[in-house]
């Protein structure tokens, strides 16, 4: 452990390290019940997190009446709550103790894609489950984990050793590493699904509105022959569980158009929101554009720059 983190500025990081330990020794029930009262303590917080939820879910969900939003909001809400705790069992819990909890469906498309030789990409989406359903996955297949780091170095190192003890991470922008890892015959997962200008970004459709979108899956699957397939979460109600389905391997991928490729996938992605909307992390500013005139959809929050409270998966 490096000197600096015992400075003041880490000590609020170690104490929230000290209550997610904490949680992780509770009885299962018991970290569902905190879960849900931490995320109604955060729906009744002026936070900008909730104020860009509440944006996101009228802009994707148009349909839906103002008391059906505000519903929507309250479920959200207590589903990222839960989620925070997720994360303790993500960092402590045993193998055991996870795969008690998880019904892993979809195995034998991973089986064929890997007995191919030339590795797997799964991709999924930012559910508020992401972290023990990361987790999950790796006690299925030696996985590798594509994530960017937050400013806080100590939750960076901590979140990093913690990725160590049952898989690899990978930064977010090491694309050498993504295709070794796939030439090795190995499964690399990620979610594609936040705003993203960089290079390669292209404005692609995302509950019908155009958003910046990265497209460098179909440049991965390209170089390294890797099948692409979709990797799905869900908690399911009360204290049944978990439950993950690993789809087949996309036909014909990657195909001519980078942007058609995304649309593909943006069309499973949002069928699953639909199916678990209150577990989708609604808090992210998806909807910015990678040009000056593209609308400003969240106003006096479109100028901070926020990350979503859980580390993220991405590339």
């Amino acid at each position: 452990m490096r000197l600096a983190y015992l400075r003041p500025k880490y000590w609020p990081t170690w104490i929230g390290l000290g209550v997610l330990r904490s949680l992780e020794l509770l009885p299962f029930a018991a970290q569902r019940r905190m879960g849900s009262a931490l995320g109604l303590l955060i729906r009744h917080l002026p936070l900008a997190y909730v104020r860009i939820a509440e944006r996101n879910i009228k802009l994707c969900l148009p349909e839906l009446s103002v008391d059906q939003r505000a519903t929507l909001i309250d479920d959200h809400c207590q589903s990222l709550g839960m989620g925070l705790c997720e994360t303790a069992m993500t960092w402590w819990s045993s193998d055991a103790h996870v795969a008690r909890l998880a019904e892993v469906q979809g195995r034998e498309h991973l089986q064929a894609a890997l007995a191919r030789g030339h590795g797997a990409i799964l991709i999924g989406g930012h559910f508020t489950t992401i972290e023990i359903a990361t987790r999950i996955l790796g006690t299925v297949v030696p996985l590798n984990v594509v994530f960017r780091p937050t400013k806080n170095a100590l939750l960076t190192d901590i979140m990093k050793k913690n990725f160590e003890r049952h898989g690899k991470p990978i930064p977010h922008d090491d694309i050498r590493a993504m295709i070794r890892a796939l030439k090795n015959n190995e499964a690399v997962w990620y979610a594609p699904d936040q705003s993203y200008r960089n290079k390669g970004a292209a404005m692609v459709k995302f509950f019908g509105i155009p958003a910046a979108t990265t497209t460098a899956t179909s440049r991965l699957a390209r170089i390294s022959g890797a099948a692409v397939m979709t990797f799905f979460p869900e908690r399911l109600p009360g204290l049944a569980g978990y439950r993950v389905v690993i789809g087949p391997a996309f036909e014909n991928f990657p195909g001519d158009d980078a942007v058609k490729d995304v649309e593909r996938f943006n069309a499973l992605l949002q069928a699953q929101i639909l199916r678990i909307p209150e577990q989708y992390l609604w808090m992210h500013r998806r909807f910015k554009g990678l040009s000056p005139d593209y609308p400003d959809y969240y106003g006096r929050d479109s100028r901070q720059r926020m990350t979503p409270p859980s580390p993220k998966v991405i590339v």
